[in-house]
């Protein structure tokens, strides 16, 4: 399902997507940085996925499109090897809050955070 929309509103560090059903989607660069479909984040097996955290404040450098299918977007922490489909892109939109909810308990499992330089420590 390719957007019939996509902008970058780089103060509030936020992905606008209108897909033709007419749905207004708001993703944060938090958001999309930590769940990049790329290798560097997700491995090439799940068991080698790597936990993203620290990376509350990222935003949004630009964006370029992939063929007729994808766009890359360049984060300000020169992350830039993810390659977000249509598909995943939409999937990213409608099932925001679980993999929101999901990202934030493997934080917390994990002892990190979102904001960078912070360490929690465990008494």
């Amino acid at each position: 399902m390719k957007p019939q929309k996509i902008q970058l509103h780089k103060i509030s560090k936020q992905l606008e997507l209108v897909f033709n059903t007419n749905q207004r989607y708001l993703l944060s660069a938090e958001y999309l940085r930590v769940l990049s479909p790329s290798a560097e984040v997700r491995g090439h097996h799940p068991n080698q996925a790597t936990l993203q955290f620290g990376k509350k404040d990222i935003g949004i450098t630009s964006i370029a499109s992939v063929g007729n299918y994808a766009i890359q977007i360049f984060f300000d922490d020169q992350h830039d090897s993810g390659i977000y489909s249509w598909e995943y892109l939409h999937q990213l939109c409608v099932k925001h809050d679980d993999y929101w909810q999901s990202y934030l308990a493997q934080l917390k499992r994990s002892n990190k955070c979102r904001e960078a330089n912070v360490d929690i420590i465990k008494f």
